[in-house]
Protein backbone atom coordinates (compact mmCIF):
# COMPACT_ATOMS: atom_id res chain seq x y z
CA UNK A 1 0.00 0.00 0.00
CA UNK A 2 1.59 3.11 -1.07
CA UNK A 3 2.18 5.58 1.54
CA UNK A 4 0.33 8.80 2.03
CA UNK A 5 3.08 11.94 2.35
CA UNK A 6 3.96 14.25 4.60
CA UNK A 7 1.62 16.97 5.74
CA UNK A 8 2.72 19.90 7.30
CA UNK A 9 -0.24 21.03 9.07
CA UNK A 10 -0.66 24.03 11.96
CA UNK A 11 -3.10 23.35 14.69
CA UNK A 12 -4.36 26.42 16.40
CA UNK A 13 -6.33 24.96 20.12
CA UNK A 14 -5.94 26.55 23.50
CA UNK A 15 -6.91 23.37 25.13
CA UNK A 16 -3.14 22.17 25.45
CA UNK A 17 -4.34 18.63 26.31
CA UNK A 18 -6.66 18.32 23.27
CA UNK A 19 -4.25 20.16 21.72
CA UNK A 20 -1.00 17.36 22.55
CA UNK A 21 -2.99 14.52 22.64
CA UNK A 22 -4.04 15.30 19.13
CA UNK A 23 -0.60 16.21 17.63
CA UNK A 24 0.55 12.82 19.21
CA UNK A 25 -1.65 10.83 17.04
CA UNK A 26 -1.21 12.63 14.15
CA UNK A 27 2.48 12.72 14.35
CA UNK A 28 2.62 9.10 14.33
CA UNK A 29 0.42 8.90 11.33
CA UNK A 30 2.78 11.23 8.90
CA UNK A 31 1.44 14.75 9.67
CA UNK A 32 4.03 17.54 11.25
CA UNK A 33 2.60 19.42 13.88
CA UNK A 34 2.85 23.38 14.68
CA UNK A 35 0.74 23.92 17.55
CA UNK A 36 -0.70 27.60 18.22
CA UNK A 37 -2.65 28.30 21.32
CA UNK A 38 -3.19 32.11 20.25
CA UNK A 39 -5.63 33.01 17.87
CA UNK A 40 -3.75 35.99 16.92
CA UNK A 41 -0.24 33.83 16.86
CA UNK A 42 -1.85 31.30 14.72
CA UNK A 43 -2.58 33.81 12.14
CA UNK A 44 0.81 34.88 11.79
CA UNK A 45 2.28 31.89 11.90
CA UNK A 46 -0.36 30.61 9.00
CA UNK A 47 0.30 33.87 7.00
CA UNK A 48 4.48 33.56 7.33
CA UNK A 49 5.04 30.28 6.51
CA UNK A 50 3.52 27.26 3.98
CA UNK A 51 1.35 24.63 5.54
CA UNK A 52 -0.59 22.10 4.01
CA UNK A 53 -3.25 22.54 5.80
CA UNK A 54 -5.00 24.38 8.99
CA UNK A 55 -6.95 22.45 11.81
CA UNK A 56 -8.23 25.84 13.94
CA UNK A 57 -10.79 25.69 16.87
CA UNK A 58 -13.63 27.92 16.83
CA UNK A 59 -12.98 29.50 20.42
CA UNK A 60 -9.48 31.35 20.92
CA UNK A 61 -8.08 33.59 23.01
CA UNK A 62 -6.59 36.46 21.05
CA UNK A 63 -8.40 36.21 18.06
CA UNK A 64 -11.13 33.75 17.46
CA UNK A 65 -11.24 30.95 14.94
CA UNK A 66 -14.03 33.06 12.74
CA UNK A 67 -11.49 35.75 12.91
CA UNK A 68 -8.35 34.06 11.82
CA UNK A 69 -10.20 32.27 8.85
CA UNK A 70 -11.62 35.51 7.38
CA UNK A 71 -8.14 37.14 7.53
CA UNK A 72 -6.47 34.11 6.28
CA UNK A 73 -8.90 33.47 3.39
CA UNK A 74 -8.32 36.94 2.18
CA UNK A 75 -4.08 35.78 1.41
CA UNK A 76 -4.50 32.13 1.40
CA UNK A 77 -6.24 29.25 -0.47
CA UNK A 78 -4.59 26.64 2.07
CA UNK A 79 -7.36 24.11 3.31
CA UNK A 80 -8.86 25.36 6.49
CA UNK A 81 -11.04 22.42 9.46
CA UNK A 82 -12.67 24.34 11.85
CA UNK A 83 -13.02 22.12 15.23
CA UNK A 84 -15.39 23.45 18.22
CA UNK A 85 -17.02 22.13 21.12
CA UNK A 86 -20.46 24.71 20.79
CA UNK A 87 -22.65 21.87 18.46
CA UNK A 88 -24.76 24.58 16.78
CA UNK A 89 -25.86 24.54 13.49
CA UNK A 90 -25.69 28.38 12.67
CA UNK A 91 -21.73 28.42 13.95
CA UNK A 92 -20.93 25.58 11.36
CA UNK A 93 -22.82 27.50 8.81
CA UNK A 94 -20.97 30.74 9.44
CA UNK A 95 -17.54 28.95 9.38
CA UNK A 96 -18.20 27.44 5.92
CA UNK A 97 -19.52 31.01 4.72
CA UNK A 98 -16.35 32.75 5.73
CA UNK A 99 -14.34 30.04 3.66
CA UNK A 100 -13.73 27.11 5.77
CA UNK A 101 -13.55 23.70 3.85
CA UNK A 102 -14.45 21.38 6.74
CA UNK A 103 -16.56 21.88 9.94
CA UNK A 104 -15.60 18.60 13.22
CA UNK A 105 -17.88 19.40 15.92
CA UNK A 106 -15.71 17.76 19.46
CA UNK A 107 -15.21 15.39 20.65
CA UNK A 108 -14.01 14.16 17.29
CA UNK A 109 -12.24 10.77 16.88
CA UNK A 110 -8.88 10.96 15.49
CA UNK A 111 -8.79 8.66 12.96
CA UNK A 112 -11.62 10.62 11.18
CA UNK A 113 -9.80 13.71 11.71
CA UNK A 114 -6.31 12.50 10.21
CA UNK A 115 -9.20 11.26 7.27
CA UNK A 116 -10.69 14.62 6.82
CA UNK A 117 -7.01 16.15 6.62
CA UNK A 118 -5.93 13.52 4.31
CA UNK A 119 -9.01 14.57 1.99
CA UNK A 120 -8.69 17.82 2.06
CA UNK A 121 -4.18 17.87 1.00
CA UNK A 122 -5.07 15.92 -1.41
CA UNK A 123 -7.42 18.01 -2.83
CA UNK A 124 -5.34 20.53 -2.61
CA UNK A 125 -2.92 19.16 -4.28
CA UNK A 126 -5.00 17.97 -6.99
CA UNK A 127 -4.27 14.16 -5.89
CA UNK A 128 -8.37 13.44 -4.98
CA UNK A 129 -8.49 10.95 -7.93
CA UNK A 130 -7.36 10.22 -11.45
CA UNK A 131 -6.47 13.40 -13.02
CA UNK A 132 -9.17 14.74 -16.01
CA UNK A 133 -9.39 16.66 -18.42
CA UNK A 134 -9.46 20.35 -19.20
CA UNK A 135 -13.62 20.85 -18.75
CA UNK A 136 -15.45 23.20 -20.68
CA UNK A 137 -19.17 24.53 -19.85
CA UNK A 138 -20.01 27.69 -22.04
CA UNK A 139 -17.70 30.09 -20.58
CA UNK A 140 -16.30 28.19 -17.52
CA UNK A 141 -12.71 26.36 -17.87
CA UNK A 142 -11.97 24.28 -15.11
CA UNK A 143 -8.36 22.64 -14.93
CA UNK A 144 -8.41 19.66 -12.97
CA UNK A 145 -4.47 19.39 -12.45
CA UNK A 146 -3.90 23.42 -11.22
CA UNK A 147 -6.95 23.32 -9.42
CA UNK A 148 -7.67 26.75 -11.28
CA UNK A 149 -11.30 27.87 -13.12
CA UNK A 150 -11.95 30.85 -14.84
CA UNK A 151 -15.36 32.32 -16.27
CA UNK A 152 -15.08 34.60 -19.17
CA UNK A 153 -11.19 34.13 -19.22
CA UNK A 154 -11.46 35.68 -15.68
CA UNK A 155 -9.67 33.63 -12.88
CA UNK A 156 -12.16 32.75 -10.23
CA UNK A 157 -11.35 32.64 -6.70
CA UNK A 158 -12.01 28.99 -4.83
CA UNK A 159 -11.11 27.22 -2.23
CA UNK A 160 -10.20 23.44 -3.10
CA UNK A 161 -13.26 22.25 -1.83
CA UNK A 162 -15.24 24.77 -4.04
CA UNK A 163 -13.29 23.79 -6.79
CA UNK A 164 -14.23 19.91 -6.41
CA UNK A 165 -17.54 20.23 -5.79
CA UNK A 166 -18.16 23.09 -9.43
CA UNK A 167 -15.84 20.21 -11.28
CA UNK A 168 -18.43 17.18 -10.21
CA UNK A 169 -21.26 19.62 -11.29
CA UNK A 170 -19.76 20.77 -14.15
CA UNK A 171 -18.32 17.37 -15.62
CA UNK A 172 -22.04 15.76 -15.13
CA UNK A 173 -23.69 19.21 -16.31
CA UNK A 174 -27.46 18.62 -16.92
CA UNK A 175 -27.44 15.51 -13.98
CA UNK A 176 -29.16 16.20 -10.77
CA UNK A 177 -27.27 15.37 -8.04
CA UNK A 178 -28.00 14.51 -4.54
CA UNK A 179 -26.13 16.14 -1.57
CA UNK A 180 -25.06 12.66 -0.43
CA UNK A 181 -23.43 12.34 -4.24
CA UNK A 182 -21.98 15.65 -4.44
CA UNK A 183 -20.08 14.89 -1.18
CA UNK A 184 -18.46 11.75 -2.05
CA UNK A 185 -17.46 13.12 -5.91
CA UNK A 186 -15.76 16.19 -3.74
CA UNK A 187 -14.15 13.56 -1.74
CA UNK A 188 -16.09 14.55 1.53
CA UNK A 189 -17.68 12.51 4.16
CA UNK A 190 -21.35 11.78 3.12
CA UNK A 191 -22.12 10.06 5.91
CA UNK A 192 -20.30 12.37 8.62
CA UNK A 193 -21.56 15.72 7.08
CA UNK A 194 -23.90 17.90 8.57
CA UNK A 195 -26.80 18.58 5.92
CA UNK A 196 -26.13 22.13 5.39
CA UNK A 197 -22.85 22.56 4.74
CA UNK A 198 -23.13 21.56 1.01
CA UNK A 199 -26.16 24.30 0.72
CA UNK A 200 -23.31 26.55 1.94
CA UNK A 201 -20.57 25.72 -0.32
CA UNK A 202 -23.17 25.82 -3.48
CA UNK A 203 -23.97 29.44 -2.05
CA UNK A 204 -20.45 30.62 -2.25
CA UNK A 205 -20.24 29.07 -5.57
CA UNK A 206 -22.88 31.15 -7.07
CA UNK A 207 -22.16 34.07 -5.33
CA UNK A 208 -18.82 33.59 -7.36
CA UNK A 209 -19.52 32.58 -10.32
CA UNK A 210 -22.24 35.67 -10.31
CA UNK A 211 -25.32 33.48 -10.44
CA UNK A 212 -28.59 34.65 -9.03
CA UNK A 213 -30.37 31.96 -6.30
CA UNK A 214 -33.64 33.34 -7.44
CA UNK A 215 -33.04 32.88 -11.22
CA UNK A 216 -30.45 30.46 -11.49
CA UNK A 217 -28.70 30.31 -14.92
CA UNK A 218 -25.68 27.79 -13.77
CA UNK A 219 -26.51 26.04 -10.78
CA UNK A 220 -30.30 25.17 -10.07
CA UNK A 221 -31.43 23.59 -6.99
CA UNK A 222 -33.86 20.56 -7.71
CA UNK A 223 -35.88 20.30 -4.79
CA UNK A 224 -35.79 17.46 -2.62
CA UNK A 225 -33.51 16.10 -5.29
CA UNK A 226 -30.09 18.19 -5.11
CA UNK A 227 -28.41 20.67 -7.58
CA UNK A 228 -28.00 20.32 -11.51
CA UNK A 229 -25.35 22.69 -13.57
CA UNK A 230 -27.54 23.80 -16.52
CA UNK A 231 -25.89 22.21 -19.15
CA UNK A 232 -26.05 25.28 -21.84
CA UNK A 233 -24.58 27.68 -18.58
CA UNK A 234 -25.48 31.53 -19.42
CA UNK A 235 -27.02 32.48 -22.50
Amino acid sequence: MEREPLINLLLIEDDLRLAQLTREYLERNGVVVTLEADGERGLQQALRHRFDAVLLDLMLPGRDGISVCQRLREHSDVPVLMITARDEEADRVLGLEIGADDYLPKPFSPRELLARIRAAVRRARGQAGPRSALVRIGDLALDPGSLTATLNGAALDLTSYEFALLQALAERAGQVLSRERLMELARGNAEEAFDRSIDVHISRLRHKLGDDPRNPQRIRTVRGAGYQYLAGGRE
